[in-house]
């Protein structure tokens, strides 16, 4: 398939269009393909190419995920254009790309805070027509997945891997995880000081966007909200002010480094994987710096959790990829095709196998091969804390929902005002944000 750039020069397009309307019979865009077949496919003799989009992948997954397809979809070929590694870098120029309705682009990875924004703006096609049509059955998905990708009743994205926030902590120190975050400030009061230890529990409290997941885990685990699903801004309750006031007593009782304000996943990782701190809470990717031979410290003293529960239970926060379709797309059944099978079982075995990326799917976990990817993936405490993961507020103006956030919430941590002072001015600054 040639796609042709929209940011031709004019007398270039011309000439061009001059040349194909002497030359060229009833071709396509694909090069001479014919009308395909309801399933994407192309008819038998024909090919259909499509561009798929994602960040720069350094395990060679996405490599071998498009050969394995191309081996069962013969007549869709995949083009990988490999995005840069900054997902803030990734969305702007998605959205460059996609507001001049540029069809450069068929199928794209997203952030799972992104399928509201690109949903409202137009930027993304609906799936749902396509899910019904196959007898997709999303039950099979972490529930927080699929509602990462819903946006007005609509499914705009599929889930793809997922990752959710894990409390960690020295076996050798703590004989059981905390089960709530009372119990969590008890055992590192406790455990500060033993083995070497400096500090009792690490977090991401600094300004920027680990604050604000760090922020949503105590919310929900007390029962807050911050945003329904009908895009009202909830957040001003009691159990949101519960939340919150318990993540600055976490903070502010003495288990915390003097600079924890600062922290983030890279000083949170450093701090425990050199035998400073007994607790952490961080994403799944530190167990496999906390069993580096060469780096860790604490070599066979690492195990995790659920993260402690609020009166409403244990909550960790989304993190993760979905996979969604371009709408100025014109390959939409092929790169359907490509979608559903990406992140059905086949594509998302090779996924977790070869790239270790955590399923979204719940029966892979159950797959011996996907246990043997990654120490995690075999682990029950693990499957619990995908059970218990929430999305971000799911909104077309997340940005600014994250930024004030930010503000507020730092605001509280060093006292400069109350939580209940905190919630309040979120409740009405996000009003004003979403309106």
């Amino acid at each position: 398939m040639h796609k042709k750039s929209k940011f031709l020069p004019i007398l270039a397009s011309a000439a061009l269009a001059l040349g194909l309307a002497a030359c060229q019979s009833a071709s396509d865009k694909t090069g001479g393909d014919s009308k395909k077949d309801g399933k994407g496919e192309g008819t038998k003799d024909k090919v259909v190419t499509i561009t798929y989009a994602r960040g720069a992948d350094t395990t060679g997954s996405t490599e071998k995920l498009i050969q394995a397809f191309e081996d069962a979809h013969p007549n869709i070929k995949v083009e990988y254009q490999e995005m840069p590694n900054s997902s803030g870098q990734q969305h702007d120029q998605y959205v460059t790309a996609f507001s001049s309705k540029s069809d450069e682009i068929d199928v794209f990875d997203a952030d799972v805070v992104w399928p509201a924004e690109f949903a409202q703006a137009n930027y993304a096609l609906e799936l749902d027509r396509f899910i019904e049509k196959d007898g997709i059955n999303m039950d099979d998905y972490f529930p927080a997945t699929v509602q990462a990708g819903k946006f007005g009743g609509k499914q705009w994205a599929m889930p793809k891997y997922m990752d959710a926030g894990l409390l960690y902590y020295r076996t050798d120190i703590v004989k059981d995880p905390p089960k709530t975050w009372d119990e969590l400030i008890a055992a590192a009061k406790e455990g500060q000081g033993k083995e070497g230890t400096k500090f009792g529990f690490v977090l991401q409290a600094n300004q920027y966007e680990g604050l604000v997941v760090n922020a949503i885990e105590f919310i929900a685990a007390y029962g807050g909200q911050v945003i329904d699903e009908n895009n009202q801004v909830v957040i001003d309750s009691p159990e949101s002010i519960k939340g919150l006031t318990k993540m600055v007593e976490v903070v502010n009782s003495g288990i915390t480094p003097n600079n924890i304000l600062n922290f983030t996943e890279t000083e949170t990782e450093t701090a425990f994987i050199e035998g400073q701190t007994v607790l952490a809470r961080n994403w799944p990717y530190m167990s496999k710096s906390g069993a580096d031979k060469e780096r860790s410290k604490v070599l066979d003293k690492v195990g995790y959790s659920v993260l402690p529960s609020g009166d409403k239970g244990s909550a960790s926060t989304l993190g993760g990829y979905m996979t969604m379709i371009n709408r100025y797309t014109d390959e939409p059944e092929a790169s359907w095709e490509f979608v559903k099978w990406m992140t059905g079982k086949d594509g998302q075995l090779i996924s977790a196998i070869e790239g270790g990326r955590a399923p979204t799917l719940k029966a892979l976990y159950d797959d011996e091969k996907v246990k043997e990817a990654a120490p995690l993936f075999g682990k029950e405490e693990f499957v619990n804390v995908l059970h218990s993961a929430v999305p971000r507020p799911v909104t077309p103006n997340y940005q600014k929902v994250s930024d004030i956030m930010q503000i507020e919430v730092s605001k509280a941590l060093t006292k400069k005002i109350t939580p209940e002072e905190a919630i309040k001015n979120m409740q009405q600054k996000m009003e004003e944000a979403l309106k």
